[in-house]
């Protein structure tokens, strides 16, 4: 199995060649790449959620937990007095970060059922609908968002396949085809109902026409196709700019303001005394 730091560096470099990809295409606007880029790293390391103790679930349900504190608290906050409040918010926040997380490890076992096809769909359904109804983004932001967090969570799955192959001793380990899978056979109970709740999620995710329609576009590849490789020299567009930047240069230091300009040989001075007016000059 990959470590954690492996799984966030390759799912970093995975969603960063989509979110490089789709800035060329210029489908987006670069507040939501970044968003979306989040989404597929997440997914990265999304399996391990399962993993007793991990970063990842530590991490998630923390996340989680601030999230239904604040929710509960803005909803009956006009309700309740300060003191009440307080319990409130304090409350939900343990109960998610300790009493969730702890029910949650003692039902899910590592390499179970969410290191299988069935819940990386189920995930990704889940981010287009946290995308679409609570960020209030565009259908097509959230369609590419799930896509990027399925991405990143194949990634992480198809990762611990690799590292279950042991090259230099020439075997595979036990631990080879567990990782990746459509569901957990093991759990067919668990499996079932995770297929039931994917499916669910589907029926309530955003309008795909917006995502389908720019994915499918032939203009659009065509222009990737164009931009992949430079058409003259590399980085020319950036040497360019840094020459005619040179050039723009001023050859004379810039005035201030402050000090006035010495005057040009031969010319008269500024600080010269004003002509005496005629009315005093002597006969």
């Amino acid at each position: 199995m990959a470590n954690f730091p492996t799984h966030i560096v390759v799912g970093t470099l995975v969603a960063g060649s989509l979110a490089t990809l789709t800035l060329a295409a210029d489908v987006i606007a670069p507040e939501n790449l970044v968003a979306v880029t989040l989404a597929g790293s997440l997914g990265s390391v999304l399996p391990d959620i399962d993993l007793k103790d991990s970063r990842p679930s530590r991490a998630l349900f923390s996340g989680l937990a601030v999230f239904f504190a604040f929710v509960l608290l803005f909803q009956f906050a006009p309700k309740l007095s300060i003191a009440e409040m307080w319990l409130l918010w304090l409350g939900t926040l343990l109960f998610v970060r300790y009493g969730l997380h702890t029910a949650f490890h003692r039902l899910a076992t590592h390499r179970g059922l969410w290191h299988s096809l069935v819940a990386g769909l189920a995930c990704a359904f889940f981010t287009m609908i946290v995308f679409y109804y609570l960020f209030d983004r565009h259908e097509g932001v959230a369609w590419l968002a799930g896509g990027f967090l399925f991405i990143g969570y194949l990634t992480h799955l198809v990762l611990d396949e690799i590292y279950s192959v042991d090259v230099l001793g020439n075997r595979i380990k036990r631990s080879f085809g567990t990782a990746f899978k459509l569901f957990d056979r093991r759990n067919p109970t668990g499996s079932a109902l995770m297929g039931a709740t994917a499916l669910g999620l589907l029926f309530l995710t955003p309008p795909i026409a917006t995502f389908y329609d720019g994915i499918t576009s032939r203009s659009m590849w065509d222009s990737l196709h164009a931009r992949l490789l430079p058409q003259e020299m590399w980085f020319a567009t950036v040497l360019n700019q840094n020459r005619l930047a040179r050039a723009a240069q001023p050859s004379t230091p810039l005035a201030t303001g402050s000090i006035p300009a010495a005057p040009a040989e031969g010319a008269p001075s500024s600080a010269a005394e004003p002509e005496q007016p005629a009315s005093d000059a002597a006969p």
